[in-house]
């Protein structure tokens, strides 16, 4: 198999019961179904649903052939045996205990537990999770440190030993990324990064992270591109409840789409996937209805005038690579 760029992957947040307790059916007739659409990158971590999206991912992938798609994980947390109460994005997931530990040891275990989940002997991309002030605040630099001595040193190391293809950061903020690009001895060669490359929230990735990213060939997978849902009728944004300017300019994005006749899942798909830096988008969902939705809004065929008008409009950074250009 050729490298994700340019793909569509399936994003799993949403599968380790984010928001609600989804039936375990459910969960997998999406999974199936991404993969019946020809999706073949799916993307997960420990800390959705205590490794729930992990547990439902490796049931199905176990019967297909290793060698026919791209998995990726994260590190960062390791999920441990005792039990608590949950809340918060992923209160409906399971009770067990998550520990947050960058170290080179916790990294180790955190991936024999991954691939104990997933049911596979190995992983193509592995992501350190979170080492980003919305999840850790004032630590995050000294966590950060912590990675740079522990796991970023080990999947530098398994990269160069052909375990892992790339490793990288998967977090909400593009500081730690920029921050990780600056490293010489562990470097990042493919990040993750959700909720700042989007159309409603573009402007600061455009002026550092991915001039950066180019200038250094670390690819780029995009998660989250409709903004947690709040693009396309949802009522969250960054995981979180949407405010009301983010409320009205997704409004008047999808006014515009309306207008022009695109979906506006077209719209922040095709726009996310146009920069040159962007290897994958990877939306998360627990719909099998919205996965068939996604793949033909990669497809769709939008107009030109759409994107102009976004762009007289001011909807759109005037840097921002649009699709037509």
């Amino acid at each position: 198999m050729t490298f994700i760029k340019g793909k569509l992957g399936l994003g799993t947040a949403p599968l380790g019961n984010m928001f609600r307790d989804v039936p375990e059916e459910e969960a997998m007739e999406t999974i199936k179904t991404a993969w019946d659409q020809g999706i073949r990158y799916y993307d997960t971590a420990p800390f959705y649903g205590a490794g729930l999206a992990e547990l439902r991912l490796g049931k199905f992938l176990s019967e297909k052939n290793r060698d026919d798609f791209f998995l990726s994980t994260k590190v960062g947390r390791v999920i441990e045996n005792e039990t608590e109460e949950k809340e918060g994005m992923f209160e409906h997931g399971r009770k067990n205990k998550i520990t947050t530990d960058y170290s080179e040891d916790a990294t180790l275990r955190s991936i024999e537990q991954s691939l104990e989940r997933l049911q596979t002997d190995r992983l193509d991309f592995v992501y350190v999770h979170d080492v980003s002030p919305d999840f850790l605040g004032d630590e995050w630099i000294s966590q950060f440190a912590a990675a740079r001595t522990g796991a970023f040193r080990v999947l530098t190391r398994l990269r160069e030993e052909g375990v892992i293809k790339s490793w990288g950061l998967g977090v909400n903020r593009t500081e730690p990324i920029e921050l990780a690009m600056e490293l010489e001895e562990t470097r990042p060669d493919l990040c993750l990064q959700a909720t700042r490359y989007t159309l409603l929230n573009h402007d600061h990735a455009l002026l550092k992270l991915m001039p950066r990213a180019l200038e250094q060939g670390v690819n780029i997978v995009i998660g989250a591109p409709y903004s947690s849902g709040v693009l396309v009728g949802g009522e969250h944004y960054d995981y979180g409840d949407a405010p009301d300017e983010i409320v009205s300019k997704s409004q008047n994005l999808n006014q515009l789409a309306e207008k022009h006749g695109v979906s506006m899942k077209a719209a922040a798909l095709q726009f996310t996937m146009a920069h040159p830096a962007v290897a994958a988008v990877i939306p998360g969902t627990t719909r099998p209805e919205h996965v068939k939705e996604d793949t033909a809004a990669a497809k769709e065929q939008i107009p030109a005038a759409f994107w102009q008008e976004i762009r007289e409009k001011e909807l759109v950074s005037p840097a921002a690579p649009l699709p037509v250009e």
